[in-house]
């Protein structure tokens, strides 16, 4: 019994024992295999397909060849995110590097009326100092040539000599041009005086050229490309009136203008001339159309090349409308399409048409709200608002509605866009119109509007543009002149007092404040701003010490100024010591006032006026005692200026002066 229960025993362990080798084994196995799918799978879902996986046991090894370092670590990376990172082994080689290839070449040549500037990467073989010399000659006794290339020690590129060469020889004929020069392309911007110019120097560049480089040529005419051709007239309650206008000749424009008088426009309204009409009878056509819509009392005309639009107000009589509509239509063009709509008169009951209203602050934040058309058009409003006004800038409250009408949400997108070209205002959409009403720094923003709308809501698409122009918006006409500059800062500077530490050039921590202002007023200024940063000191101490003193002060501010990312090319600093005092240096209040510094507007010198040969000849004619008087009493006298005309040149005049009181001793 003992020897049976023994055995029993024994079998049962030995079973147990063998069972558990299985599952063991079992468990490695399927670990094993979890662990390779799962990698695989975002190996591949990585692009990696060169990287191969194979699992033992827990570890989990990757081999293959990868393209580049970046793309071994990406590999690791990827299986990590799927495996515990201590499992996975790198085996994975990268590809050997292949040689490093040449850059890429290239020369911007930019040519104006104040010089050439010449910009790139030239390879060594290239003769710089040929270059130079060949557009010195160009640039003239009052240009200036900027060398700004850099030179690569690589072998010059086929087609490089050639393509320089034919770049130098194009440039003889454009005082006006940007031309950019690759090996095998030359691409030329530049401007010309008229269309029959343009066309020439087109002819002439492409005859130029040498076989095998190829040129892209972008000549401008003086008259802007205009597309679509648009005119807009209409008339509300407030009168006619033109959202834009287009010509294409001057006599066209004069014609246009003239019809909009007799409609009864006042004022004096523009009307662009450009290039791209569909027909040289635009002018008739739109004669035509001013003439129905001032018989029709009231509405709108919107001509975009060959398509026109004539929406009749609401109200207007339905048989008078049929005899000017078929009036117009005989009278147009061939060429001409007509779409006439009249506005119907809304029932009683009418509590308004849907509609979706687009608002942007002078702050630039922007809400939608209203109706969209379902959860798509919603998405691509929100999407399309923040790619136009910036993520941040863009409130979205607008209410899903199945019933508009189909275009919806073509109509809503031209909305958003339109409203991209005002500083701030708002666009309402409605079934029947879409309005847009703000205020913009762009002179041709309602020409531009109008063009896009008309383009965008297609044929018999209304909508009405009320748009004001603010000069202070706009980002050229707007910018302060540089006596607006020099007032501005002086304002700042008086109302607060710029100090440095005791005896020291170095600015203290609340004159911070102050010069941030005055940065933000000369970003504003531009960069052709010319000024002199000047600084003064009290009469103690040493006068070569005070001189230092202050032109170390002087040049700090300026430091100051660059260190802000601010451009002062134009800008100078100079330390006066203690030779201009303002004040009575024998008072402590005297002494503090002494202590300064000063933005001076550098302006420029006047230019004398040389007596012409015809004046000298007049002047030597009159031999009567009194010319001989006046020629004396005309004689400029000593009047203790200097070559200039400025007096001491050390010693800028309170009317070009900008002080700021510096305290900190001397």
């Amino acid at each position: 019994m003992r020897l049976s229960s023994m055995i029993v025993f024994s079998s049962a362990f030995a079973v147990a024992a063998g069972a558990c080798l299985v599952a063991a084994s079992f468990a490695v196995t399927l670990i094993e295999d979890s662990s390779e799918i799962g990698v695989r799978d975002a190996l591949d879902g990585a692009n990696m397909s060169w990287a191969e996986v194979h699992a033992d046991g827990l570890q989990v090894y990757l081999t293959g060849t990868s393209p580049s370092e970046v793309s071994r670590l990406s590999a690791q990376t990827a299986a990590s995110g799927v495996v515990d990172a201590a499992r996975v082994i790198n085996n994975i080689e990268v590809t050997a590097t292949r040689k490093l290839a040449a850059p890429h070449f290239s020369i911007e040549i930019l040519r104006n009326d104040s010089g050439v500037s010449l910009i790139g990467l030239v390879p060594a073989g290239t003769n710089r100092d040929a270059l130079v010399k060949t557009v010195t000659t160009l640039a003239g006794v009052e240009g200036t040539v900027t060398d700004l290339l850099e030179t690569a020690d690589y072998p010059t590129p086929d087609g490089w000599d050639d393509a320089l060469s034919y770049a130098e020889r194009a440039l003889k004929s454009l005082p006006r041009a940007k031309i950019s020069v690759n090996a095998d392309r030359v691409a030329i911007t530049a401007m010309s005086d008229s269309a029959i110019e343009k066309r020439k120097i087109e002819t002439d560049l492409r005859r130029r050229l040498p076989s095998g480089l190829k040129l892209d040529l972008a000549i401008s005419a003086p008259r802007p490309v205009i597309t679509p051709f648009t005119l807009r007239f209409l008339i509300d309650e407030t009168g006619p009136s033109f959202d834009a206008c287009a010509a294409d000749t001057a006599e066209a424009k004069e014609r246009i203008l003239r019809a909009a008088k007799e409609a009864g426009i006042s004022g004096t309204p523009d009307c662009t001339i450009g290039l791209g009409v569909p027909s040289p009878r635009w002018a008739r056509a739109a004669e035509t159309g001013i003439k129905a819509l001032a018989e029709l009392g009231g509405g709108s005309l919107t001509m975009a090349d060959a398509d026109i639009s004539l929406i009749a107000a609401q109200g207007t009589d339905q048989a008078a409308f049929d005899r000017i509509v078929g009036e117009m239509e005989a009278a147009l063009p061939e060429v001409f399409a007509l779409n006439a709509t009249l506005t119907p008169t809304p029932n009683a009951g009418d509590q308004g048409p849907p509609e979706f209203v687009a608002t942007r602050s002078p702050e630039g934040l922007v809400q939608l709200r209203g109706r969209v058309s379902d959860e798509q058009t919603r998405t691509i409003a929100d999407s399309f608002a923040k790619a136009r006004f910036g993520s941040a800038s863009v409130y979205s409250a607008a209410r899903l509605d199945d019933s508009l009408p189909r275009g919806w949400a073509l109509r809503v997108l031209a909305g958003i866009e339109a409203l991209s070209k005002l500083s701030n205002g708002a666009v309402t959409v409605t079934p029947q119109t879409i309005t847009v009403s703000g205020n913009t720094g762009n002179q041709t923003a309602s020409d531009e509007i109008s063009r896009l709308l008309a383009d965008k809501i297609g044929e018999g698409g209304d909508f009405s543009i009320n748009v004001t122009y603010k000069k202070q918006l706009d980002p050229v006409l707007g910018l302060p002149t540089p006596d607006e500059c020099e007032t501005e800062i002086k304002d700042i500077l008086a109302a607060r007092k710029l100090n440095f530490e005791p005896g020291s050039a170095t600015l203290d921590a609340s004159a911070s404040a102050i010069m941030q202002d005055i940065a933000a007023v000369l970003e504003r200024c531009g960069d052709e701003i010319k000024m002199e940063i000047g600084g003064h000191t009290d009469s103690q101490g040493r006068e070569t010490m005070n001189q230092q003193l202050s032109q170390q002060r002087a040049q700090a501010v300026l430091n100051d100024l660059r260190a802000r990312r601010l451009l002062t090319s134009g800008f100078s600093a100079k330390g006066y010591g203690e030779t201009n005092p303002i004040a009575d240096n024998g008072t402590e209040e005297g002494r503090e006032a002494n202590r300064r510094i000063e933005f001076r507007l550098i302006r420029p010198e006047p230019v004398v006026a040389k007596q012409t040969a015809l004046e000298a000849a007049e002047a030597g004619a009159q031999d009567t005692p009194d010319a001989s008087d006046a020629a004396e009493e005309a004689t400029p006298q000593d009047d203790g200026l200097d070559d200039n005309g400025s007096g001491d040149e050390d010693a800028p005049t309170s009317e070009d002066s900008t002080e700021a009181q510096a305290s900190g001793g001397n």
